[in-house]
């Protein structure tokens, strides 16, 4: 049985189009953080898998790894000590909320610490020293991804520009959704600009066009699935609720080890309770064991299973990891070696899965569905369906525009109404008045 990881490496559009200022520091800091860690564990173990890069969050890398973002917390981590005013040390304690320093610099350095993974070895380090490691990671960053996918370690596969909620875009009302806002928002020419688009974006970054497409929040329909085809992908990932509603016939556990058609597109359906074993569970365990545990349950699968088979594997590559001990690096080095010696088991990327993929592929019909199941995470809260009114009334008025596609992300959604994220909901309003600008109109209020 192959067995397919796919991390999905995600960040919305953190600057503002009106300041030119970023927002938040997470762009900056994942990369710095996690990317970079899954790129130096691959290196190091030998363990293949399929990265997926949002074109947004490309975006944003490329732009700190030329020195051109205009972010007030990188700004913070490189003024001398005694510069430091509150609000940059307000800014420094985003990520080390906990931190019981009193002293800028002794913040600084914590703060500039936080951002590496312990595969670099942050505190053996200066700031100078930390400063300077940050300037090459930035760089390095992308080109090592290239350089593993040249090395047969990984593939990699992309998600449409802003990370929209697909079938929202496609059809708000097609999604079947609880409590729908009242406007209605149909666009789905806007989906297919955002698939051509993030496709063609990564093809400048890593010179090829990809096959494959994580459809953001694993969020899929059939009209979002022939889009997808349209924009030249070949294959995508989704989660295995979607299978069991678009084709009930599909049966037990072993209906999702192998790959389905549907309009064109090879859609594999990830296993999600091993995946979120990973994302919700093993933080709490020993690292040793966690990885034993997976390991057996992956091999329990493979014992009765053709040789064929295929198990995907599909979570975020960056927000599991601050939960678990040392950023989850003794449970991945534990984890990844078992794997790859695990009887009956071989570790893939997906486009190997596909070489491999014995006959035709039953063909389906996509019901709507996300990785949770349902849409309720982005639509129905009074919040939610505000902004859905907002985009829709902005978008009727002012046309498309890059600002437009940027404020339909699904970030904004999400966060909308969560207490403390506010943040999230300044930024969707700042894309909708930024478009609305450009157009020469009044931006919805």
């Amino acid at each position: 049985m192959k067995l397919a990881f796919l991390w999905h490496m995600h960040q919305p559009p953190y600057r503002d189009p009106l300041s030119g200022t970023h927002r938040l520091p997470w762009a900056l800091f994942h990369s710095l953080k996690n990317y970079r860690q899954m790129a130096l564990l691959t290196g190091k173990t030998g363990f293949p898998s399929t990265v997926n890069f949002v074109p947004c969050l490309l975006e944003q890398i490329r732009e700190y790894a030329a020195g051109e973002a205009l972010d007030p917390f990188e700004q913070a981590l490189a003024k001398e000590p005694d510069l430091l005013t509150a609000a940059d040390c307000e800014l420094l304690r985003r990520v080390v909320p906990r931190s019981r320093a009193t002293a800028p610099e002794a913040l600084q350095l914590e703060a500039l610490r936080s951002c590496f993974s312990p595969l670099d070895e942050p505190e053996m380090k200066t700031r100078d020293e930390l400063l300077e490691l940050k300037r090459t990671a930035l760089r390095e960053l992308l080109p090592a991804y290239g350089r593993l996918r040249a090395n047969g370690l990984i593939e990699l596969t992309t998600s449409p520009y802003y990370h929209p909620l697909l079938p929202a875009v496609c059809d708000l009302q097609g999604t079947a959704a609880d409590n729908l806002p009242e406007a209605e928002f149909r666009r789905p020419e806007d989906a297919l600009e955002q698939l051509v688009r993030g496709r063609a974006f990564f093809e400048t970054v890593f010179g090829f066009a990809p096959d494959g497409l994580w459809p953001p929040e694993g969020a899929v329909s059939a009209e979002a699935v022939s889009a997808v085809v349209k924009a030249g992908f070949r294959y995508g990932v989704t989660d295995e609720n979607v299978l069991r509603k678009s084709f009930p016939a599909a049966g037990g556990p072993e209906a999702l080890l192998r790959p389905y058609c549907s309009s064109g597109l090879t859609l594999f359906f990830r296993n999600r309770a091993l995946a979120d074993l990973i994302s919700f569970t093993y933080n709490s365990w020993p690292p040793a064991q966690a990885a034993e545990h997976l390991a057996a349950l992956v091999a329990g699968e493979s014992k009765p299973a053709p040789e064929d088979a295929v198990m995907v594997i599909a979570l975020d590559g960056e927000n599991p990891w601050g939960w678990y001990a040392s950023n989850a690096v003794p449970f991945l080095e534990e984890l990844f070696p078992r794997l790859l010696e695990t009887e009956g088991v071989e570790p893939a990327t997906l486009p190997e899965c596909l070489r491999a993929a014995a006959g035709p592929a039953d063909e389906i019909v996509i019901s709507p569905g996300t990785w949770m199941g349902n849409f309720e995470k982005w639509i129905g809260h009074p919040a939610k369906n505000r902004d859905w009114e907002l985009l829709a009334e902005a978008r009727r008025v002012c046309g498309p525009s890059d600002e437009m596609l940027a404020a339909e992300a699904s970030d904004w959604f999400w966060w909308a109404g969560e207490p403390g994220e506010e943040e999230f909901d300044r930024l969707f309003r700042s894309f909708l008045e930024a478009a609305c600008k450009k157009a020469g109109r009044k931006e919805p209020v």
